[in-house]
């Protein structure tokens, strides 16, 4: 009997543990689950969260440091534009390349002009302003104060500057409370015409509303953000009064509904693109403030040429019927070899896009260089500004569902074939200045020769148009090519014009000869 009670405890003690255990589980299932629901609870309320205004920014807040306390997330991404990133067709680096130097023939295209002094790769958006007081452009040869429209956090300025010329209060407060646009404008119209180095001593006295020296700032959140709301905005005056123009041109913009339906209202106010675009638009048009065509100065108001629609022809149409204050007829530059008057394409990234199938799909300028990222559980938009070739599979293949390589093969091709075209349209031009060299050490006259720089400027514009957009095509690589075409013939109409004009004593190399 011992025995037998001697056996009977171990298997009475293992029936014991048996609660203990599944009590156990049950408590680790209850842990479990709470936690998921506190992480959902959590995750929940840091989205309806997505940021806390540890502190105030405002109107006067051109330095991006004290938005960064209240959103790290983009700061964070906004300061990554100064990381040194490169494609195979441009990017960023120590000390940007000269283009001058891989491309020859562009300092005879810009002969006469600034750029033909210095012409480099562009890089991130941190070096905007820093690398426009370092140009040769700027320390050697006189710019006007419009350059710093596009470079720098300048909307403050203008105000302050608008204001004091208005006869108002012009101090922190008043800069800090309200946007006004009256004086924004009216400060936009006194800088467009002053000295670079002047109108950068208004920009460096402004304060940027952290303690302590002021410091002039490149572009920056405030620039792009509504302070009070974080609202996307329009803030330059040059976009506003361009995409008005555009508004009441006839140029078909299916990609721009707004405009289309202000088209067909009662048009008593002008389209007004913080008032009636789109969000999804206003992802564009926050970028088309800058990376655009314009004229910067001195002889007038800083403008973007829209009045006839975004194409290449539309454009030159505006600036063949445009002249000066004085009655000038509109030019940037009169050729140094030639003397025939040249329009200088800046960087027509909106206008070139807007040619596009990316354009006519909707997507914006942000969804493919400003991708939307996962923050804890927030979405939020990528500020690190960059080639969507550095981010495919959140710039590109959220809608094109094939592999990375075949991504960057396609970019590859349109890109090489548009480097292809535009090498052929240097060749073009190069002989056509040639000719037209020639033509007047043969003795051609100046009037003998107009025909010829009348088509001479045709074909810089068409090259210069898509050899100083960024996008080496990509944006609408039809139109690229379209554009590129044209100015191969329109070079080598000239060349024969030229040719005639030299009454036939011109030589072989200035007929394209070897």
């Amino acid at each position: 009997g011992w025995a037998m009670a001697r056996d009977a405890r171990p298997s009475s003690g293992r029936r014991s543990w048996g609660p203990v255990l599944l009590l156990l589980v049950i408590a680790a299932a209850t842990f479990g689950i709470a936690a998921l629901l506190v992480n959902i609870f959590g995750r929940r309320l840091e989205a309806r969260t997505p940021f806390v205004r540890l502190v105030e920014v405002n109107e006067l807040t051109t330095d991006p440091a004290p938005w960064g306390t209240n959103w790290p997330h983009q700061h964070d991404g906004y300061a990554r534009t100064v990381d040194m990133t490169e494609t195979s067709h441009g990017g960023s680096s120590a000390l940007p390349e000269q283009k001058l130097e891989t491309h020859p023939w562009l300092r005879r295209l810009y002969d006469g002009y600034a750029f033909a002094l210095d012409y480099r790769e562009a890089r991130g958006h941190a070096y905007m302003l820093s690398d426009q007081l370092r140009t040769r452009r700027v320390t050697e040869r006189p710019q006007p104060g419009a350059c710093l429209h596009c470079h720098s956090s300048v909307i403050a300025t203008y105000r302050r500057v608008g204001l004091e010329a208005l006869g108002r209060p012009a101090g922190p407060e008043a800069l800090a409370t309200a946007f006004d646009w009256a004086a924004v404008n009216k400060g936009f119209e006194v800088m467009s015409t002053l000295s670079y180095p002047d109108a950068f001593d208004l920009l460096q006295a402004t304060p940027d509303g952290t303690p302590g020296e002021p410091e002039a700032h490149p572009v920056s959140c405030v620039d792009c953000h509504d302070p009070r709301s974080m609202k996307i905005r329009i803030t330059r005056p040059g976009f506003m009064a361009g995409i008005a123009a555009l508004a009441e041109s006839d140029d078909p913009v299916p990609h721009l509904p707004s405009i289309q339906r202000w088209r067909e209202g009662d048009r008593r106010a002008p389209y007004d693109p913080n008032a009636e675009a789109s969000r999804q638009e206003m992802r564009s048009f926050v970028c088309a403030q800058c990376h655009v065509e314009y004229y910067c100065g001195p002889k007038e108001t800083l403008f973007f040429p829209w009045r006839n629609g975004l194409k290449a022809e539309d454009i030159e149409a505006q600036f063949d019927g445009h002249t000066f204050p004085g009655g000038e007829p509109f030019h940037d530059y009169r050729h140094g070899e030639t003397g025939a008057l040249i329009y200088k394409a800046q960087h027509p990234e909106f206008e070139l896009w807007s040619q596009g199938v990316h354009a006519r799909s909707g997507v914006s300028c942000a969804d493919c260089h400003m991708p939307y990222q996962r923050e804890g559980a927030m979405k939020v938009s990528s500020h690190w500004v960059r080639s969507p070739l550095l981010s495919l599979s959140s710039s590109c293949q959220v809608c094109h569902r094939v592999p990375e390589e075949e991504l960057r093969a396609r970019v590859d091709a349109i890109q090489g074939r548009t480097e292809v075209l535009i090498d052929r349209a240097a060749a073009a031009v190069i002989s056509m200045l040639d000719a037209l060299r020639a033509a007047r050490e043969a003795g051609a006259t100046e009037a003998e020769l107009a025909p010829a720089h009348a088509l001479q400027r045709k074909a810089q514009w068409r090259l210069d148009f898509i050899s100083s957009e960024n996008s080496l095509g990509f944006h609408a690589d039809q139109e690229a090519a379209r554009v590129l075409a044209e100015a191969i013939d329109y070079a080598r109409q000239a060349q024969v014009l030229a040719l005639s004009a030299g009454g036939g004593r011109t030589s072989a190399r200035a007929a394209g000869g070897p």
